[in-house]
Parts: structure tokens; C-alpha cells; sequence
């Protein structure tokens, strides 16, 4: 049966990519696939047109040839584009799963390296080096190189973390195609942190608790939600189709909700489209400390497999989606995404003292997720779909933080958080990439301000304030800070269509408002992560400005993406938008994020704006539990509650 435009991609169309790939001479036994993936097809496309299945490849020569930006047509089965790169323009393609295990295991040989931990005492066995992207920095003989830089831990033995003893005052310098050493930078020897951080032995523990009684969730009758053709979802009054992509992760197509007799469209595809993680510690062992969790290490194919009661509580639906091996061979992520609905406390309540109508509706939310590990950190990507027609984004950073030597104690750039261990402030900024679609139609965006007046003499009693919105009406004028002394928010219209009283459907952004890249605007990292300095961008839309960053952030010195895209100036007004959202944690590390970090989470929502007539929710039953004792909704005492359930 053929695919849907937007169904995920198979094994089988993996398979033939490959085949194709092989027999066209692109893919033979020095390359690797450092990255595959369905292309969207056109903005627009209905769920059940026909359109080509096509397919972006990036390929690595490990011999030293020049990689590739492939493009396979499948349906057509054809080699569409096969794009010759210059790295030192382009900047390198993905980090490779083999060149993780490369670092530790070229370094295990090398002199300069063997020197630096004999004079530490240390065996090189026990000795575990972090594969870390090298970013862009004084080093020209770089550039057109795949370099990696490693910082050691000593693992004491095999179940060890070896987080909690950072060799600190170390770093190297690996070129993983050469597999050479280019520098072994050795500061001087800095006591490494003896305490341990196995954060389930009892010694760390205690006894475990014995006052959790079961939470028992139940759906008798199953979900409210269907999945059909293998990943379009219907829920409520949404409809969505669930994709995945080894780089972004969860990508959500054609966003609709059911108003009445009609699909209204709200969002084409949304998605995270990037993350950084900058640090900043100016250190000269770390101080280069800059990752694109998503652009250089793709975050999708570290997608945990998940667990029922674990990760995932109450009647649970999986999808299990394919990525590809390194070889090009197709790998299942086998549960990655979980979807379930939860109960979300009251969605409307009123007691009405002249009609006695006492009225409680209970609010449930769609939860579409999923869970991936990079290195010592662990991220949660949730979306959520309600009720009201609200979409929320959620991001979940766990895990364990990376660890620093502090003999000292706390420094200005670095937190302890256990006897002479440290860890260094940084950053968790995300992009979210939103296409509207309000009606199908084109946007125009305008920033609304709470505005604040003076006493005056239309306002004698100085209570009134009101709200200011400007159009945002080309990309430059676009690039904008959140600003929550004044309640900002940013307000996506289509002036085509009209709710009932004449004014153009909308929907608002709401950002949480916190600190975006706090790195200089001279510095390396301000020019490759520039998205991250701002909370809003919006460009027109164009089928191959995919990420906020550029295609190849790795060692990519800076200027691609968002910032070269605007530099036309584009008009936004009554155009095809993509609304660019940048947002995130600024983490000071604590004693309590150690020897494992609690969940911290950040994110931001869409709400209706006049996109519909009326409250969408007026449809919604009184809780089953109490339709018969005439509680909900019904003539009954104004003082009458619904009881039971979360808050």
C-alpha cells in the first residue's frame, strides 16, 4: 500500500535508499551515513495526496573523501542531487556513534597522553574520555578536519560514575578521520574528587521509602484517541499526524481541530528544531565547551526504547519509529514515542449565585513524548494537545551534570556540589520551529505589550492600563525579546479569515520569558548558536530553510541559518510565516542536582486568540462520576463540588 505524505519512514524504504545509494557509487565501504531522513513534502500537501517520498542522506567518507548531501527520490527511484561539500565553508557533517568510542581508544596510545596520566598516577584503563564537539575557535589548521575534544574521568570500577571524578586540568585534541592526536593540553595536576556518585547505593540512599501506596490509572474502555495508518492521531477535536526524524525527534504534521463541521488547521509541522548547550566556565580546559545537541549529535537516534510504569503511567500507546546505523542499516526505536491521555484538573468552573447552576468540567490533555540521552544529560521532548484547543511544549532536562574539579570550593563560574566537585553554569536553549497555518491562510504576526497609564484626564483615577500590539511586518523586524514586565506575547493572525465578530483568526505565543544566550555578542558561540540570543524570529517560509542553525552546525563558524536567512528582509505581512521561538533553562547548578539532577523543565504554549467563536469547550460532558447526583452542570446548590481526581 502506498504511504501517506506524512507516514513515517519503513525499514523497507531505508533498504532501498541504501540499494539505490550503492548502486550509483555513493555508498560504498569506506562511507558511512552519518544521517538519514524523509523530507517534508510540500507545504500544504493534503494527508491523502500523491507526492514523491523523498529522502535526505548525508554520507561520510572515513577514508578522507568529501562528504555528501545526497537527495533520493524514492518513488522515482532516482539519485535526485548528489552535493559535494567543502567542510571548510559548509562545516563538518554529524557526529558518528563510532567516533564516540574513537577519542578514548586513539588516546589510549598516545604518548602525550600516557605522559599526562602517569604523572597523575593513574592507569589508562580506568580512565573514560567524553567525546565532545570541538566548535570553532583559533585553531585554522582545523577547519576541513573532523576534530573532537576529550575530557577525562576516572572510573574506579565497571558500575562506577565516572562523572564524580573529573580529571580536571586535562584536555585533548583528536582528529577522529586521521585518528591523530593533534594536542594534549596538560594545565597541571588538580586533586580529582574522591567521593562517588552512584546514585543507587544504599550508602548514598538510605532505606528506601515505604510510604508510596499504588496511583492506579485506568482507562476500562481504552484511550479516547485512535491511531491510524500507523501514526495519524485523532483525539477529541485534534487530528495530527506523528513523525519522527533521527535529528529533530518528534515532528508533528498538519495540527487541525474540529470546529463544528469543519478542519481547521492551525499548525502545518511543529518540532524542536535545535538545542544548545553552552557552558560558561572561561577555563582554558573548557572554556570551547559549546554542544548542538541536535544539529551535531541528533538528538532523535538517541531515543530511549520506553517502559510502562517507568517512563510511561496508564494506558499507553507506542510507536516505534526507524532510524539508521552508521552502515546504513535500519534501526527500530522500539517504544521511542509514548502517547496517553491524562486527567488535567478543572477545565471550567462557575457556582452562580442568581441561577444556582453549579458547573465544573473536568480538563484532560493528549500526551505525545518522547525521552533521549546525550551524553550525561537526559531529555524529555512533551508535547501536549487540550481541551480548549491549547498546544503546550514541555522539555525535561534530568540526568547527571557534567562535573568539574573545585579544591577551592565554588568559583565564579561554577558551582560544588559535593567535596571539591564542581559543576560549571550553562545553558539548555531549544528552537522550536512553528509553521502556522491559521485556515490554510497566510499570517502576520504582531507583538502585544501590557501598557501601563498615567493619571490623566481620561484617566482621573490613574486605574486604567491597556495594550499596545505592532506589527511585526518584515523579518528583521522580527527579531525580538521576550519581555515579562510587560506580559509580552506574540500574536499570529490570518487577516483571510474571520471569526464572527469580523476580527482575523488568531492564535498567541506565550513564552516563559527566561534569559537567552548570555554569551557575548563577539563570541564564537554567539555566532554559531545566534537563534539562541533572541526570543523570536519569523521568516517566509522556504522548503530548505529547515533549521535555525544552518544544515551542518559542526564546526561551522558562525552566521548560517536564521541570521543569513533575514538578512533580505523578507515582508511577513500576509505570507506563508514560520515562527521561530527560542527558550530555555540557565541552570546555576546545586547540591541537590547531585549525583543525579531532579527533573527541571521549561517550555511555552500556543493559545486560541479569536480563532474561534466562541469557548471551544461548551461540548465537554460533566465528569462521569457525578452525572447521576445532578453536581455538575444541572440547577442543583450553588455550594455543590466535584470531588475526587488531581487538583
Amino acid at each position: 500500500m502506498r504511504p501517506t505524505p506524512y507516514a513515517q519512514q519503513t525499514p523497507e524504504e531505508i533498504g532501498r535508499v541504501r540499494e539505490l545509494l550503492t548502486e550509483d557509487g555513493l555508498f560504498g565501504d569506506t562511507v558511512r551515513m552519518a544521517y538519514l531522513g524523509l523530507l517534508d513534502p510540500p507545504r500544504g500537501t493534503a494527508p491523502d495526496a500523491e507526492v514523491p517520498r523523498r529522502f535526505r542522506v548525508f554520507l561520510l567518507d572515513v577514508a578522507g573523501g568529501r562528504p555528501r548531501d545526497v537527495v533520493v527520490d524514492l518513488t522515482a527511484e532516482t539519485i535526485e542531487s548528489a552535493t559535494e561539500l567543502d567542510t571548510t565553508a559548509t562545516g563538518e557533517l554529524p557526529i558518528m556513534e563510532e567516533e564516540f568510542e574513537a577519542v578514548e581508544e586513539i588516546l589510549s596510545t598516545d604518548p602525550d597522553w600516557l605522559a599526562a596520566l602517569e604523572r597523575r598516577g593513574l592507569d589508562v584503563a580506568a580512565v573514560r574520555v567524553a567525546p565532545l564537539s570541538a566548535g570553532v575557535f583559533e585553531y585554522p589548521e582545523e577547519r576541513g578536519r573532523r576534530i573532537l575534544r576529550g575530557l577525562a574521568f576516572l572510573q574506579h570500577h565497571e558500575a562506577d560514575s565516572a562523572w564524580a571524578h573529573p580529571i580536571d586540568g586535562l584536555v585533548a585534541y583528536v582528529d577522529v578521520t586521521n585518528r591523530a592526536v593533534d594536542q594534549v593540553l596538560d594545565l597541571g595536576i588538580m586533586p580529582i574528587p574522591e567521593e562517588h556518585g552512584n546514585y543507587t547505593e544504599p550508602d548514598l540512599t538510605g532505606p528506601l521509602r515505604t510510604s508510596q501506596r499504588p496511583i492506579e490509572i485506568t482507562q476500562p474502555e481504552g484511550p479516547s484517541f485512535t491511531v491510524t495508518d500507523g501514526n495519524h492521531v485523532e483525539w477529541e477535536r485534534w487530528s495530527l499526524d506523528v513523525g519522527f526524524d533521527m535529528r529533530e525527534g518528534l515532528v508533528l504534521h498538519n495540527i487541525a481541530f474540529d470546529d463544528g463541521e469543519r478542519r481547521r488547521r492551525i499548525l502545518d509541522r511543529a518540532a524542536i528544531a535545535e538545542m544548545v548547550v553552552p557552558y560558561g566556565d572561561p577555563s582554558p580546559v573548557r572554556s570551547w565547551q559549546n554542544y548542538f545537541d541536535t544539529g551535531e549529535y541528533l538528538v532523535g537516534q538517541w531515543a530511549n526504547s520506553l517502559e510502562l510504569g517507568c517512563d510511561c503511567l496508564g494506558e499507553i500507546t507506542y510507536l516505534s519509529p526507524w532510524v539508521v546505523t552508521n552502515t546504513g542499516e535500519p534501526r527500530q526505536i522500539r517504544n521511542g514515542i509514548c502517547m496517553h491521555e491524562e486527567d488535567w484538573s478543572v477545565l471550567a468552573k462557575h457556582s452562580d449565585l442568581w441561577s444556582g447552576v453549579a458547573y465544573t468540567r473536568r480538563n484532560r490533555r493528549l500526551v505525545i513524548s518522547f525521552f533521549t540521552t546525550v551524553g550525561n544529560y537526559d531529555y524529555g521532548f512533551y508535547w501536549y494537545l487540550y481541551l480548549d484547543g491549547t498546544v503546550e511544549f514541555e522539555a525535561k532536562a534530568t540526568g547527571v551534570v557534567f562535573t568539574s574539579a573545585v579544591p577551592e570550593g565554588s568559583t565564579d563560574f561554577a558551582s560544588e556540589m559535593a567535596p571539591g566537585l564542581g559543576a560549571p553554569f550553562h545553558q539548555h536553549l531549544f528552537s522550536a520551529r512553528l509553521d502556522f497555518s491559521l485556515d490554510g491562510g497566510p499570517g502576520r504576526v504582531e507583538e502585544e505589550d501590557a501598557v501601563r497609564l498615567p493619571i490623566s484626564e481620561t484617566n482621573p483615577r490613574g486605574n486604567a492600563f491597556t495594550r499596545r500590539r505592532t506589527l511585526l511586518a518584515s523579518e528583521q523586524e522580527a527579531v525580538r525579546d521576550a519581555d515579562q514586565s510587560v506580559g509580552r506575547t506574540w500574536v499570529v493572525t490570518n487577516p483571510e479569515s474571520a471569526n464572527r465578530l469580523g476580527e482575523p483568526v488568531g492564535y498567541k505565543l506565550h513564552p516563559v520569558g527566561l534569559p537567552t544566550l548570555l554569551a557575548a555578542e563577539g563570541s564564537s558561540i554567539h555566532r554559531r548558536a545566534t537563534f539562541a540570543s533572541k526570543a523570536l524570529w519569523v521568516t517566509q517560509h522556504r522548503e530548505e530553510q529547515r533549521y535555525p542553525t544552518g544544515d551542518f552546525p559542526n564546526q561551522h563558524s558562525g552566521g548560517a541559518g536564521l541570521p543569513a536567512w533575514i538578512a533580505e528582509d523578507r515582508s511577513l505581512d500576509g505570507e506563508q510565516l514560520v515562527l521561530w521561538h527560542s527558550f530555555g533553562l540557565t541552570h546555576f547548578p546545586r547540591v541537590e542536582d547531585w549525583p543525579i539532577m531532579p527533573v527541571d523543565t521549561v517550555g511555552f504554549k500556543l493559545r486560541p486568540e479569536g480563532f474561534f467563536d466562541r469557548s471551544p469547550v461548551l461540548d465537554v460532558p460533566p465528569p462521569a462520576a457525578h452525572t447521576q447526583g445532578g453536581c455538575c452542570g444541572t440547577e442543583e446548590s450553588a455550594g455543590c463540588g466535584c470531588h475526587g481526581g488531581a487538583g
